[in-house]
């Protein structure tokens, strides 16, 4: 399994208590939430339903079905109560029920949850029973079900969400590869179980984007369009406000300027593409200098469809004219290192929460996020709870950090109305002689450079 231990351990502390109890677990199919049930039921008993799309009597008559052949019962009404009831571990320890994709159940039937809370609460069985509830529709758990359930929804232990793997995860991950080339990659497929499961470590990010990206036959060729389509309609609207977006315009009124949509049209499928997760609103940090600071943005969360409507989509025509390696080099390699900053400064915030979970930074961090101007902006500022700031500047593709650099970063300070107790600078090159001499002599200056993190 790749990644997702602290999901694991949170379902290993949850089996661990006592009673039953009912637990949502959901994420994107290439989020690894399935491998993470494998994992997990491992050497426990446990039986796993998969609920089809298909109607409510079928559901149940599948469901029972299966039941009496796991379970070895005869005699079975079929009910869900009755199905419920036969649930039973063989050695006496506590069996985990999991309903994947349950939401095709409770659509079609609502009343089935209504058998999960007695079964929870004793009333069926009282041998305990983890009942682990999975799906892979993330607009659906969190929008529809609490509607669907009503005060029911209470009757959730917890809600376990899968994204993207974080950072280190990846790293950990591809032992081979250095610092930059983790970043690299993390810049274009992001945390994501199945497409690192299938990236080539011992081959650079050129190899790996020609062959699995841009070649017909590469398993991610296709993929942006199966995203789009698992749960979105009018998959041509969403492709063009993703176009924008990717080529930089990030306001509501950019993208009407730009896509000819009304805005009531927009803000409606903004805010479908929010509730599936790849697209996100950016809020500047919040400063002294709020009048500076830019509002309503927008940008794409998903990173390899942010990759793929920056560089691949708006070029389509060519990956039929050019072979995957000319594709690159025309269209990818000279405007990359540009794109990875942002992924890059992702990971020097990783890296400051990594440093403050052990008591290696000058301050507790409260809070942490940019500050995005309309003149300039600043990397990263950490606060603490008595609003004591640590600055940071991160440099990814420039040769070397200079005192220049600083500057411009002190005079977005000013326009935030901001000061600093402590400044990190993150280079993943080298910094300026002249900033080492700076450091060396102040102890509220750090510098990090790639090897070091």
């Amino acid at each position: 399994m790749i990644g997702r231990n602290t999901e694991l351990h949170q379902l290993e502390q949850f089996y661990q208590q006592e009673g039953s109890q009912i637990y949502v677990l959901y994420g994107r199919k290439e989020h690894g939430s399935r491998e993470l049930v494998r994992k997990f039921c491992t050497g426990k008993p446990f039986f796993y339903y998969y609920a089809p799309e298909t109607s409510a009597q079928a559901q149940q008559q599948r469901m029972g079905l299966e039941t009496a052949s796991y379970f070895q019962v005869s005699g079975l009404d079929g009910s869900y109560e009755a199905i419920l009831q036969s649930m039973k571990s063989k050695n006496g320890a506590k069996l985990v029920f999991v309903v994947d994709e349950f939401q095709n159940i409770i659509k079609k039937d609502p009343m089935f949850f209504d058998t999960l809370r007695k079964r929870k609460e004793g009333k069926l069985c009282p041998e305990p029973m983890m009942i682990l509830l999975c799906s892979s529709s993330i607009p659906w758990v969190e929008q529809e079900m609490p509607k669907i359930l009503g005060a029911a929804v209470k009757k959730i232990d917890q809600a376990i969400k899968c994204g993207e793997l974080r950072f280190l995860d990846l790293v950990r991950h591809f032992p081979n590869y250095t610092l930059r080339q983790s970043v690299e990659v993390f810049g274009v497929i992001g945390g994501v179980p199945e497409y690192m499961r299938q990236w080539e470590e011992d081959q650079d990010i050129r190899h790996n984007v020609c062959a699995h990206i841009l070649s017909e036959d590469g398993f991610l060729h296709g993929r942006p369009w199966e995203i789009l389509r698992s749960h979105l309609r009018e998959p041509a609207v969403y492709q063009t406000i993703l176009e924008v977006m990717a080529s930089g315009k990030r306001k509501l009124n950019d993208l009407y300027q730009d896509t000819g949509f009304s805005r009531a049209k927009i803000s409606v499928y903004m805010k479908n593409l929010m509730e599936f997760d790849v697209v996100e609103k950016v809020s500047s940090f919040e400063t002294g200098g709020w009048q500076n600071a830019q509002k309503g943005l927008y940008q794409i969360k998903d990173t390899f469809l942010n990759f793929w409507f920056k560089f691949v989509y708006p070029h389509l025509s060519d990956m039929f004219r050019l072979s995957p390696k000319e594709f690159y080099d025309r269209h990818i390699a000279l405007e990359l290192e540009g794109y990875l900053k942002r992924y890059f400064i992702k990971v020097c915030m990783e890296y400051l929460q990594l440093q403050d979970m052990i008591g290696k930074l000058p301050l507790h961090i409260h809070k942490m996020g940019s500050w995005i101007g309309k003149k300039g902006n600043i990397d990263i500022i950490a606060q603490n709870s008595v609003r004591e700031n640590l600055i940071c500047l991160c440099n990814w593709s420039e040769p070397e950090m200079t005192f220049e650099m600083c500057q411009q970063m002190f005079d977005s300070m000013e326009q935030a109305k901001i000061g600093a107790n402590y400044y990190y600078l993150f280079t993943a090159k080298s910094f300026e002689d002249t900033l080492v001499k700076m450091a060396a002599g102040d102890d509220r200056i750090l510098l990090v450079d790639m090897g070091e993190m």
